[in-house]
C-alpha cells in the first residue's frame, strides 16, 4: 500500500503547489478586483497594507500555480503569511490573542507552512520550472 501511494507523491506535490497558488490568487483577486464581493475587502486600496498583500497574492499566487520560480515565490509567500498572521490576527484588538482557533489565523498558519514546504521541495514534475530545466 505504501509503495502505491509513494508512486503518486511527485504529482501530489504539483497538485499541492497548484491548489496553494489558487487559494492565494483568489484572495488577491478579491482584494484588488472586488470579485467575488467580500465585505471584509470592500474598502481595500491598492496602496495600503491589504493592497500590497493582495498584489503579492495575485502575482505570486499565479506564479505558484504555473510552477514558475516556485522556490523563491513560495518563500516570499511564506513570509507574507507569517506577517499576515501576526499583523492581521494576533494583534487585532487591544490584547494579543495567540490561539489560532480564537483569532481566526488557522488558514494563515497553514498557508505559511505549506509555502515553506514548497520553498524547500520545489514545484514537482508538473511545473514550468521543470519544463524550463530550473528545478532539477
Amino acid at each position: 500500500m505504501n509503495q502505491s501511494f509513494a508512486r503518486w507523491q511527485p504529482f501530489a506535490l504539483s497538485l499541492l503547489r497548484f491548489i496553494t497558488g489558487l487559494l492565494l490568487f483568489q484572495y488577491g483577486v478579491a482584494k484588488l478586483f472586488k470579485f467575488p464581493a467580500v465585505p471584509m475587502f470592500a474598502k481595500v486600496e491598492l496602496f495600503s497594507l491589504y493592497g500590497a498583500a493582495g498584489s503579492l497574492e495575485l502575482i505570486l499566487g499565479a506564479l505558484l500555480m504555473l510552477g514558475l520560480f516556485t522556490r523563491p515565490v513560495a518563500f516570499i509567500l511564506s513570509g507574507e503569511m507569517a506577517f499576515a498572521y501576526f499583523l492581521g490576527h494576533v494583534f487585532k484588538g487591544a490584547t494579543p490573542v495567540w490561539l489560532p482557533l480564537l483569532n481566526g489565523g488557522s488558514l494563515a498558519i497553514a498557508m505559511c507552512f505549506t509555502c515553506l514546504y514548497l520553498a524547500t521541495t520545489g514545484g514537482g514534475p508538473i511545473s514550468l520550472d521543470r519544463v524550463l530545466g530550473r528545478d532539477r
